[in-house]
This record gives C-alpha cells, structure tokens and sequence, in this order.
C-alpha cells in the first residue's frame, strides 16, 4: 500500500514564506489609505486589510496543505484542528493598531505548528522589507541570510521595552536597562531579540498563538530562550489558545529579574500555583 511522504519543515517554510510575500502585498496596498477599520472584542481593532489578508492566506495555504488543521486571529476557531497534526497558525496583520496608524512595523505571521510545537514560521514586515524566517532544524534567517545576534555599539544598559507596570517593577528591584521601543506588532518585537536590536521582549497574560507561534521557532532556532513565565515551555494549538505572560530573553542574566516582574505584575493561573506546590 502506498504511504503519503510527510512534508518536511522545510517544505512547509518555502510555503508560507511565498504566501507571505503575496499576503503583504495585498496589505501594502491597503496601508496608509484611507481604511476601514473597527473594534471587534477586547478591544481589539481590525480592518478591511485584515479580513482581506486573511482570506488570501486560507485559500492559498489550506488549498496546499489540505489535511493541516487552521487557526487564525480573523477566523472563527472550530475543534476541528484539535484532532489535527499539523496546523497553520496565522495573524494576516499582527499590529493593526500601528498598521491603521501608519506605522511601518507591522507584520504577516505564520506559522506550522505540529504536536503543539512551532517547526516552520516567518514574520514579514513588508513596509521595511524585512523577512524573518526559520524550520526547526535549519536555522533562522533574515532576508535569506543567517539571522545572528548582533551588539549595537554603544549600547551600555539592556535595552527592554514592556508595559509601565513591569518596568515600574524592573525599577524597584534596582535593574539598570533602557526602556526599549513599543512596536506595536509583538511579533516583531520578538524577532528583534533575535537580531540584537532589543535585549529582551515581553508580552502580559493574553497573548494568542497567532500573535507569537511564527516568532517562537525563529527564536528557538537562535538558541534563545522564549518562555512563559509560570510554566516554561509553550505549547500551541490547545483547546486554550491564550498564554501566561511570556519573555524572550537575548541575555540570559534577565531572566530572574523579568520573570520575576512580570509574576508579580500578571501572577500565575491559579492551576500552575497549585500544580506548582504538588510538585516534590
């Protein structure tokens, strides 16, 4: 009997990244017009853009790989990719409040995810013409090249941007860092770790898969640590799609003090408390 050859990684990454390319730009045609745009829930802004990107990015890459499971932030969420293998994990424009703004740090993220680990991602910044990409196994890249953290000359304090309450927290315990730019896209913000532009990235409790998968196999694949901060490794494409409050670490020296900060600025699920004390 025949078998069906699974799709490599690889394979998966050469996928997204030309969906990718097509997706941004049909947004780019959209950015910095005079654009439809409201308020869907928590406060959450989408736009024309966003609903146009997405539906692209389900044609071209459902009609690919039809047997993977779908997960989008502009798409309503069904069981049905709970009993798949693999599944794409997508946010069409991850910072539409900057995207609508003007702004030109927006990004498309994909990802493949399998067995709720992220193997294949790319975050696309078409108005900088930036392509950050990686397959579990293969490294990252930034436009086609290996993506290595650089050390900004001149930097003498850790560059970290997160929300005021952490950074009041990072203050108090006497952290000596410089508060780093808020790009609106968290995507971005995670890949920049990677590159060396930031020294540390976070996100509060709430973050979706689609807003960090396509970041997490770029940073794995730079050996950096991606964590949330309650229970370590992340797992995706769960019935709970939503995340503990997370870091990405470009120095491993912060990993006390920002994890710390945010625990006490977010705390931990009352279950991980719980798992937590019943462990010997």
């Amino acid at each position: 009997m025949a078998t069906t050859k699974l799709t490599t990684a690889q394979e998966d990454l050469h996928l997204l990244r030309s969906a990718a390319v097509t997706a941004g730009i049909i947004a780019v045609g959209y950015f910095r017009r005079d654009l439809k745009h409201w308020t869907k829930e928590h406060n959450s802004p989408v736009s024309e853009a966003d609903i146009v990107v997405d539906k692209f990015l389900r044609s071209a890459l459902t009609t690919a790989r039809p047997d993977y499971g779908w997960l989008s932030e502009e798409t309503a969420d069904t069981d049905d990719r709970l009993g798949k293998s693999r599944v794409f994990v997508v946010d069409p424009i991850d910072g539409t409040r900057g995207f609508i703004r003007g702004e030109d740090s927006w990004t498309v993220s994909l990802a493949v995810v399998e067995d709720g680990v992220a193997i294949a991602g790319v975050v696309f910044a078409p108005a900088r013409d930036e392509m950050y990409e990686a397959a579990r196994g293969d490294g990252a890249r930034l436009n086609g090249a290996p993506l290595q953290r650089e050390t900004v000359a001149g930097r003498t304090a850790p560059l970290i941007p997160a929300p005021g309450a952490v950074h009041q927290e990072l203050q108090a315990e006497g952290l000596e860092y410089s508060r780093g730019p808020a790009y609106p896209s968290l995507a971005y913000r995670l890949v920049q770790v990677a590159t060396g532009k930031l020294d540390a990235a976070v996100a509060r409790r709430g973050a979706q898969d689609w807003d960090i998968a396509g970041a997490a196999v770029i940073l794995a694949e730079c050996g950096l640590s991606f964590e949330d901060v309650c229970v370590g490794s992340i797992r995706f494409n769960r019935p709970e799609i939503r995340h503990g409050a997370l870091a990405a670490l470009g120095d491993a020296s912060l990993k006390a003090p920002l994890h710390a900060a945010l625990i006490r600025v977010y705390g931990c699920p009352a279950e991980t408390v719980l798992m937590e004390r019943q462990t010997p």
